[in-house]
């Protein structure tokens, strides 16, 4: 059994321990359940305080994020476009780590590495801080963080499929030279991953582009980006399973002597990361107890919401029920889905090179065969699998859903209630008071993640 020991301190080059279990983030969770968003960052400083802290020095872009969101959800437009910045800088900058990351830096455990931020937050980022330089009245700021997303072809939705291309050559010749000094072969039992996914165009960036071309006046662009929405509907039909949103159409045709209120509407909260277990078939190995490998993953599990609609009362006037214009949960999961594969392929070397070394030290270790042999097999399995854990970092405050819809109406002073519904009964509602003049373009923002 000695010589398994220096296997095992080899074992440990490739891990470290396992993140927090989510139950850390319980009373943030509670307080933006109950719309107190400010007491919910409260809750979040406090955290930090802790040791060790609510978000470790390695998930720094976690932090920003759902700080940024929060304080967007809060109100505070400026504090937010500073954290959203920020984690959009360190997305930068762990992406162009990644790509120079030697081999061995690539094979480590994830959550020994710093979070380096998934797609789906590098593209919501860009659309909360958008309307946040939109709320301070920056509708230059606000394009800009839009044509971040929609530039062809430098855009960071255009160049979804792209990305990681470039990486994951390089990162597969590596692999295949260390499988070639080990006599085997990447098809030695290697699982197929999952199809990339093809989403390429946010219908809800594109409706923003419509609403700030329009505000600056520059109805031209507006009609070009109309045109580029039905196309984000037509080309990513596993997102887009509804029909544009009726008051899309209508931006375009605001009467004369009028001006239009739009509302935005934002409700639940999106899925998830989970950790997962996944079976696998080492064949090739000596010890029976090392030919059944298990493979921690994280994946995406839903949060179901309590609101199933949003309904807009404007005094003295007809109501109206905003139309579900993005599912970004649906989006979260697609482009998580986009690199499962590259996370199995990862993780399945990662723990083949552990079952590898494992197996070559028991069977050094024990020639003898008999109870000693797999007994030291039992032991080196159940510490390789300890040394695997799923990474589950990630912002947990985006969205589930986006929501629009809107009305022309004359100039004046209007009171408007926004409900929000589960089945037939308001489970909350607010009420704003909103200024219309002729020839204006006004966005009221709604938010209730239940």
């Amino acid at each position: 059994m000695i010589v398994i020991v220096p296997c095992i301190l080899v074992l440990t080059i490739f891990a470290c321990a396992t993140n927090r279990h989510v139950d850390a983030f319980n009373e943030v969770d509670q307080k933006v359940m109950r719309h107190d968003f400010g007491a919910a960052l409260a809750a979040i400083a406090k955290g930090q305080e802790g040791r060790p802290p609510l978000y470790p020095e390695n998930n720094a872009i976690s932090l920003f994020l759902d700080t940024g969101f929060l304080r967007h959800f809060n109100g505070d437009y400026v504090a937010s476009s500073s954290d959203l910045l920020e984690a959009e800088r360190l997305i930068s900058e762990a992406f162009t780590r990644s790509v120079t990351a030697d081999f061995l830096v690539w094979l480590g455990n994830d959550n020994a590495r710093e979070y380096a931020g998934e797609d789906f937050e590098d593209i919501y980022l860009s659309i909360f801080n958008a309307l946040n330089f939109f709320h301070k009245g920056d509708f230059e700021g606000a394009m800009v963080e839009i044509r971040k997303l929609t530039m062809d072809p430098g855009g960071k939705l255009p160049m979804l499929n792209l990305k990681f291309e470039n990486a994951r050559q390089g990162f597969a010749t590596s692999v295949m030279e260390v499988f070639a000094r080990l006599g085997l072969s990447l098809n030695d039992a290697l699982p197929a991953g999952i199809n990339p996914a093809n989403f390429s165009d946010s219908a809800l960036a594109r409706y923003l582009s419509i609403l700030f071309y329009t505000a600056n006046g520059d109805m031209d662009s507006a009609r070009i980006e109309y045109e580029r929405l039905q196309t984000a509907f037509e080309s990513n039909r596993q997102i887009y399973h509804h029909p544009i949103p009726s008051s899309v159409a209508e931006l375009k045709n605001v009467p004369y002597g009028q001006g239009r209120l739009n509302i935005i509407g934002f409700t639940g909260l999106s899925p998830v990361k989970r950790e997962e277990w996944f079976s696998g078939r080492f064949p090739f190995l000596s010890n029976p107890e090392l030919q059944t490998p298990a493979f921690r993953l994280p994946i995406m599990v839903d949060r179901p919401s309590a609101i199933d609609r949003i309904g807009v009362a404007v005094y003295g006037q007809s109501g109206f029920n905003l139309e579900i214009i993005e599912d970004m949960g649906a989006v979260v999961r697609e482009t998580f889905n986009a690199r499962f594969a590259d996370m199995f392929f990862r993780t399945y070397i990662r723990v083949l090179m552990r079952y590898i070394a494992a197996d070559i030290a028991v069977t050094q270790a024990g020639r003898g065969g008999g109870l000693a042999r797999t007994a030291a097999a039992i032991a080196a399995r159940a510490t390789a699998d300890a040394l695997e854990g799923a990474d589950t970092r990630m912002s947990r405050f985006l969205p589930n859903k986006a929501s629009v819809g809107g009305i022309n109406l004359y100039p004046g002073s209007y009171r408007i209630r926004v409900n929000f519904y589960s089945g037939n009964r308001v489970i909350y509602y607010e009420t704003h008071t909103v200024e219309i003049n002729a020839g204006s373009f006004n966005l009221l923002q709604v938010v209730n993640l239940r």
